[in-house]
């Protein structure tokens, strides 16, 4: 006898290993610290492949543990997953994660070895927590000098450094029984629109892709077990779809020519360049019917994972997205929770370095000629506000300086002031007799900071310029991001130490 589940509208009724294959095909957020909802109960017991966790889910590291034994005892197959990339791109803050530099930092120290040491921490935390599926590492090469989305997340520009990072970091990640995600592919790096926000096109040939496939090849000769898509145009590669919704990209390309046979996951279908041009439903049924084995629904509201599980269902009904389709997507699925789905025992987890982080922030501040101490400074920090889809613990230079210098002192600022002379000119009278410290953050892009910087070099030209995104013309200190650690190795070297 054939065992179905009821319609969830009009139609025929799906048979319940078909039901739960589809179920297994997508990965969805929520909300709370303390408590399943209901709603994501029933998902789960219906055969959910994944869950996403955010700083919305984080209290404490007892308060994960407990939620991710929750979530396996409902259905122990359940893939438990974060973004955790480091340098600030994380949501484990409050639970104590290590730090670690980003990617940008450990492409500018150059040494796999200390890259290792930085995934491994990161990845032993996870295994203590009961995450076990982390969305990293970034394997987009970063080439455009207007990007606004990748930047000090990736390993740098060259594909060969790229590529023995990623090997190293994936390896590490791997040794901990925890599954690594190189995204975003084919390449987020060539772009200038955060997908995020809206459609982001790449508008190079081929051969000018090459070295961002290249990145990714590598990756899959690693052994990465999962992949991410970018919502991207590629006009080279697919003219009319984003990579997400891409057969050409998606099968053709990453299974057919690079031969990968791991889990494709979407990136978060609620992200503009998906949802406001397609919708977050018909988003998951074209990607699963273009090659993705898993989309993302990151959204705490649980109805737009519901909508988008619906067309999914409603696609098979019709036969508007194939059954074996979804099958075969669910093998893999299935095949990767078997490998990782399992928590780790915590008596038999090791310990790993915690200053590793610290030890590569500081290797990559002090590859460049230092300027002189300037102990005591007055700091200005201009950076932007966090990225809303990206976690920021909320550090800034002063803080870390202070903690090696408490003689120093500082202004903050995040946005374009209402009187930009007054602050200048305020800034500078409190700066009067001490050294003065002037601190970007991707000033290309935020011309505000470019602006304020040039105001106080008038007045200072002995003003000490430090960039803490990618390096600038006339900096003399890059922290290469803005991570705890990043930061603290840039006030060392302001402070002397």
């Amino acid at each position: 006898m054939t065992h179905t589940v009821p319609a969830a509208n009009d139609g025929p009724a799906l048979p319940v290993d078909l039901d739960e294959a589809a179920h297994r095909c997508l990965v969805a957020g929520f909300d709370g610290t303390a408590s399943v909802p209901h709603t994501l109960k029933r998902l789960i017991d219906r055969g959910l492949g994944g869950v996403i966790l955010f700083t919305r889910n984080v209290r404490d590291a007892e308060q994960v543990r407990a939620l991710t034994d929750e979530l396996r005892a409902i259905r122990p197959d359940l893939l438990v997953g974060i973004d955790n990339e480091g340098g600030g791109i994380g949501h484990l803050v409050s639970a104590g994660a290590p730090d670690v530099p980003g990617n940008f930092a450990l492409g500018v120290a150059d040494d796999t070895e200390l890259t290792a040491r930085c995934a491994d921490a990161l990845a032993g935390h996870l295994a203590s927590l009961g995450i076990t599926a982390s969305y990293a590492p970034v394997a987009d090469l970063q080439h455009h000098p207007d990007n606004p989305i990748v930047r000090t997340r990736s390993f740098g520009a060259d594909p060969g450094l790229v590529a023995r990072h990623l090997r190293a970091w994936i390896t590490a990640t791997e040794a901990r029984g925890i599954a690594s995600c190189a995204k975003h592919f084919p390449g987020h790096g060539g772009t200038v629109t955060d997908s995020h926000h809206d459609t982001a096109v790449d508008p190079r040939t081929y051969d000018e892709l090459r070295p961002d496939l290249e990145a990714f090849r590598a990756a899959v000769t690693a052994g990465v077990p999962m992949l991410m898509s970018a919502h991207v145009v590629f006009p080279a590669l697919d003219p009319n779809r984003p990579a997400t919704l891409s057969r050409r990209i998606l099968r053709d390309l990453l299974r057919g020519e690079f031969g990968f046979d791991g889990v494709l996951v979407s990136d978060a279908l609620e992200m503009k360049a998906i949802a406001d041009r397609y919708g977050e439903a018909a988003g998951a049924r074209i990607a699963l019917a273009a090659g993705a084995d898993q989309v993302i629904v990151a959204v705490p509201h649980l109805e737009t994972t519901l909508a988008c599980r619906d067309a999914v269902l409603d696609a098979l009904r019709t036969s508007a997205l194939p059954e074996e389709r979804v099958r075969e997507a669910a093998e893999r699925v299935r095949r990767l929770a078997e490998r990782y789905a399992a928590p780790a025992d915590l008596g038999g987890i090791a310990g790993w370095d915690a200053r590793a982080g610290m030890a590569a922030a500081r290797r990559a501040v002090r590859g460049r000629p230092a300027p002189r101490p300037v102990p005591g400074a007055h700091v200005v920090d201009l950076f932007p506000p966090p990225h809303p889809a990206l976690n920021w613990g909320g550090e800034d230079l002063l803080t870390e300086l202070r903690a090696v210098d408490p003689a120093a002192t500082g202004t903050a600022v995040t946005e374009a002031p209402a009187d930009p002379a007054a602050l200048v000119a305020g800034i500078l009278r409190r700066a009067e007799g001490v050294p003065l410290v002037v601190a970007t953050s991707d000033a290309g892009l935020y011309p505000w900071q470019a602006r304020l910087r040039d105001a106080l070099l008038a007045g200072r030209a002995d003003a000490v310029r430090v960039s803490t995104g990618l390096p600038e013309d006339g900096d003399d200190l890059c922290s290469y991001g803005r991570g705890r650690v990043n930061l603290r190795a840039v006030a060392e070297v302001l402070a002397g130490r």
